[in-house]
């Protein structure tokens, strides 16, 4: 079964997918390489192979995928985890930690799988979290990833199903300390490769015309919700970073500037509303 897989994804994707069908970690596929595979497990193995096949992403075959300290079920209702949006968050609660709130309330807007919320909530245990999400489909892969999480963060964090801010209660407005989002930015011009395309959640990729605008929207209504001081998190494309940097400027933030990925590409857009 292993050299089949192998032979049919490439060394790497072969290991993922014997480890999701299997249960055991690698060093526990290797002590056992030898043993009887059950049918229905080799069964498994041949379906992901043939989805795999197909084009479709590993993380969607997989259904799950890890980012950060996660392990997030994924699947075409949801953007897939990426490595730059881990950095995001690191910036973030960074961030965070230099505001020095004692009880921070983060809203995390656009929350798709819920990665950034619950990483948040995770990672930052004093935080109170808000995600909002339009898309009900999205808000389900969300709920069935915080209910896995249990009682240490589950009830710090309020799923909540609207467009941007319009999601949340009135009362929240001038109480958030720290806005959160990976918006769509990609314009609807711009080519994909069709791995992504083909596959992920069209809304959660393209903002309109130049790519700006769900950035642009984050950013004209975050100060009415923010307290001050406050900070705003954003992801970005890093051709986007003058224009990004403008919006946030001419929308109130002071200290504003783009953090690099782990490749060295403008990235987070950060800034922080100032008293």
């Amino acid at each position: 079964m292993q050299r089949r897989a192998q032979a049919a994804l490439g060394w790497s994707e072969a290991w993922f997918v014997l480890e999701r069908a299997s249960g055991l970690d690698r060093a526990g596929l290797v002590a056992r390489m030898d043993d009887p595979v059950p049918a229905r497990t080799v069964a498994f193995v041949e379906g992901m192979v043939e989805r795999r096949q197909r084009g479709e992403p590993l993380q969607y075959v997989l259904g799950l995928w890890s980012f950060r300290r996660l392990e997030l079920v994924v699947d075409r209702r949801v953007l897939i985890p990426r490595p730059e949006t881990e950095m995001v968050v690191d910036v973030a609660l960074a961030a965070l930690e230099h505001l020095g709130a004692a009880r921070p309330l983060v809203v995390d807007l656009g929350t798709g799988s819920g990665a950034i919320a619950i990483s948040m909530a995770l990672e930052a245990p004093t935080s109170r979290v808000w995600a909002t999400d339009r898309s009900d489909h999205a808000l389900a892969v969300a709920r069935a990833n915080l209910a896995g999480m249990g009682g240490r963060v589950a009830p710090r964090v309020r799923l909540a199903a609207g467009d941007w801010f319009d999601a949340l209660p009135g009362e929240l407005r001038g109480e958030v300390d720290l806005v959160i989002a990976n918006p769509p930015y990609i314009g609807d011009g711009e080519e994909l490769p069709p791995e992504v395309a083909g596959w992920e959640p069209a809304g959660a990729l393209f903002a309109g015309p130049t790519g700006l605008e769900a950035v642009t929207a984050i950013l004209a209504d975050a100060p009415r919700w923010l307290r001050r001081p406050g900070l705003v998190v954003v992801e970005i494309a890093p051709h986007q970073a003058e224009a990004a940097m403008a919006l946030a400027t001419a929308s109130g933030f002071t200290d504003v500037e783009v953090r690099p990925d782990l490749a060295g590409r403008p990235r987070a857009l950060v800034g922080t509303l100032p008293r």
